[in-house]
Parts: structure tokens; sequence; C-alpha cells
């Protein structure tokens, strides 16, 4: 069988989009890995399902795995990209999408320089991101080679797990990324970002996700990094939060009901299919 499939990037965060609208596709988990092989198939940090709604109101429903096969939550470049993808092909009306994730359906606005996403509100509540405490904090801590450090938790809906460090440049980004995978306190493992406050309208962030390791970026990590610098009274509103791959644009305003923006490129690559 040859499946067709869409290479897609936004800020280096690559994506095989797969369309199911019209035919449902069921892979076996060994595909994903293969699709997701760098050097033995096409090569990307997830693999993008967009298939038909299930809410009347939404245009349409998409799903991210991850390239061990594990599923994720949401993806905030992977949804700009899907986005574009429908764009190009004539399937957005006004340069509006109404988008299913999940439980919720949210409204991405095609702009000149990309996508405008909402991203839903942030969770803070423990059982609901989830993390393995009883009681709500600002602010949590793990042992790492013998040292307290200090976390903020929040969903988004993926489970984010957000570190402040002096510099992101010499973060441990995979040995404690890799570390919290299995640690009891995130049952559903965890995104792992670590954030440099620069200024209150800058951050510097370096994300390692689960079931991929780091990449170039992380919307969802973006989005975690700016709610807890935002919990923690550290940055304003609006922030511009820099990854290795480019710039997005998080907006939210701390209030606990409303809903996080965040703004940022997306582009196709190649097309192409692959014998499965």
């Amino acid at each position: 069988m040859r499946l067709a499939f869409t290479k897609m990037q936004g800020l280096g965060n690559d994506f095989v989009v797969l369309d199911a609208r019209v035919i449902p596709l069921s892979l076996e988990s060994s595909v994903y890995a293969r699709l997701a092989d760098r050097r033995y198939g096409v090569g990307c940090d997830q693999i993008l399902f967009i298939e038909a709604p299930t809410r009347s109101h939404a245009d349409i429903r998409y799903r991210v795995v991850n390239a061990d096969g594990s599923s994720a939550e949401h993806c905030g470049n992977g949804v700009r990209c899907v986005a574009q993808y429908l764009n190009k092909r004539g399937a957005v009306r006004d340069q509006r999408l109404q988008v299913e994730v999940g439980e919720g359906v949210y409204e991405i606005i095609l702009t000149p320089e990309g996508a405008r996403v909402e991203m839903g509100v942030p969770r803070f509540v423990p059982a609901e991101i989830p993390l393995a405490v009883k009681v709500e904090a600002a602010s949590y801590s793990v042992e790492f080679k013998g040292v307290l450090w200090h976390f903020g938790a929040v969903a988004i809906p993926n489970p984010h797990a957000v570190f402040e460090v002096a510099d992101v440049s010499h973060a441990p980004v995979e040995a404690l990324g890799t570390l919290l995978q299995a640690h009891p306190l995130f049952p559903q493992r965890v995104n792992v970002g670590f954030m440099q406050i620069v200024s209150r309208e800058r951050l510097r962030l370096r994300v390692f996700e689960r079931g991929v390791g780091e990449t170039l970026a992380c919307g969802t990590g973006a989005c975690a990094a700016a709610a807890v610098g935002r919990l923690w009274g550290r940055i304003n509103d609006s922030t511009r939060v820099e990854l290795p791959g480019g710039e997005l644009i998080i907006e939210w305003s701390g209030a606990a009901d409303s809903t996080l923006i965040m703004s940022g490129p997306a582009s196709e690559v190649f097309e192409g299919s692959i014998e499965i």
C-alpha cells in the first residue's frame, strides 16, 4: 500500500501530515516509527491526522501521534500546519477555521505571517495536568543530581513542566527531560521546558518533548512557558518566545477563564508517497 503524505514544518518542528477526511486511516504502530525515521522513512517529530469532525460546528478534526507512536493531546506548531495545509487546498473560508482538538473546538485565523490560534485555557489543577501531587501550587520541586529543581506545571492541554534557568544554552535538556519521562510525578509523562526570562516581553526556551526528545520548537511548550511566567508575575500579557527554530508570540491575560493565543508561521515542505 502506498500512503500519500505532505511534509510540513513550523519553526523547524516538522510533521508528516496525513489527510483522512474522506477515507479514515488506521495504521500499525510500526508504521508511525517508520514514517518518523529520518534515515529509512520520511522523517518528522510528529504525525498529524486531518479527519472529518465529530462536532457540527467544527470544520475539521485533527490528532497527533509522536515519533515513538504515542499520542499527544495537541500540537501548537502542528495545528498551524494543518490550517496552512487546508488553506492551500481551498478548504478555509474567510481565513477562519474551527478545529476540533480532543474535547474542544478552537478557532484559527490565517494571517500573512502564518496563523493566530486559540489554544484554550491553561489548566493548573494537578489532577488535570496530570501531576501526582495533592495540593495545587505555583511551583513544585524535583531532585536532580542532588539538587532540588523548582518548576511550574500546566496542561495546554499536553502536560508541561517548566523550569526557569539562567541560560538555556547550558540547561540539562536531555538529561533532565529523559529522567522526568519515568518520574512518578508525571503519570502520563511530560513535556519539559527550560525557560530563560530575558525581559517581561521576551523569553528564550528549549523543550524536551515526550515521545520525541528535544525539538527545534514546541508550540504548546511556548504556551506553557508563557502561562507559567505569567502565573509567577514575571512577564506581561504578550510575550515573544524565542525557540531554536524561531519565534512565537503568546498572549494570555492571566485571568482564570481566559483563552491563551499563539501566533506564528507554518509552511509546506514537499508532497510525496511511501510504501507501507
